[in-house]
Formats: structure tokens, sequence, C-alpha cells
């Protein structure tokens, strides 16, 4: 998310603390899917008085407000991403890297004609590993 954090928390309705500010000059600037645990670490390292609960509930008023967005990837982990446009991720079974993958990029059809499910949003999570360049030159 693009501008300074101070103006798009004012925007997005959310008053502008010292405790919001710094969380948002993290999570609202980074390309990584960071956990709560993994803001909070970032956040203490420049802003060493923040509780954890500080950090928790400014994530969850940011997702409130549009700012962010919240997904389970499995196996529990809960991310946080500054990306709120839909698109897909792409993780990294090496090295656990989560990559944003457009929308554009994929096709999945057919979901009005599921039976008994009433879908509200979805995305696509691809799991394997990125390819190198030195794997991109060995492929045909």
């Amino acid at each position: 998310m693009k501008g300074e954090p101070r103006t798009l928390l004012h925007d997005a309705g959310v008053r502008p603390s010292a405790q919001r500010v710094a969380v948002a000059d993290y999570v609202l600037r980074t390309d990584a899917h960071p956990s709560a645990d993994e803001v909070w670490a970032q956040v203490r390292s420049r802003f060493p008085m923040i509780s954890r609960a500080t950090v928790y509930n400014t994530l969850h008023l940011f997702v409130k407000k549009g700012l962010l967005r919240s997904f389970e990837l499995g196996g529990g982990r809960v991310i946080f991403d500054p990306h709120v446009e839909d698109h897909h991720h792409f993780i990294d079974e090496n090295d656990g890297r989560i990559y944003d993958i457009s929308w554009a990029a994929l096709s999945v059809s057919r979901i009005d004609e599921l039976e008994d499910f009433s879908v509200r949003e979805y995305q696509v999570v691809l799991r394997g590993r990125r390819l190198s360049t030195e794997d991109k030159e060995k492929e045909p």
C-alpha cells in the first residue's frame, strides 16, 4: 500500500496513535506476508514498548477498516497482507516465502455450479518451489 502511514490511517477512519503508526509503517509497506508475531517482532525492534496485544488489536482493526486482509493459509497460520485487491498466492515449499500471483494469471470457473455452497470469496493457493534462473534455463 502506498502513501504515508499516518495519512492512510486517517483516510481509513483510524486514529493515528504512535503505536498504530508504528505498526502501519511496517505492515502496510512490506512485501512479506507476516504473522501477527512477526509484525510484533519487527515493530518492537523500532518501538520497544509496544505490547503483543496492541499489535494484535491493531492488525484486526486494520483488517476491519480494509487496510489489510488476513488469510489462514493452512496449518492454522494466519498471515496479513497489505495488498487488499483480489489476488492469489504461491507458497514456496523450500523457504516458506509467500508470493502474490495476479488475479488474471489464473482462471477459476464454474463456481456458480457448486451445489450446497454459497461462495462469498475465493483465492487459489499454489504450493511448490520457485524456479531459479538455472532451473528456467534447463527447461526446454
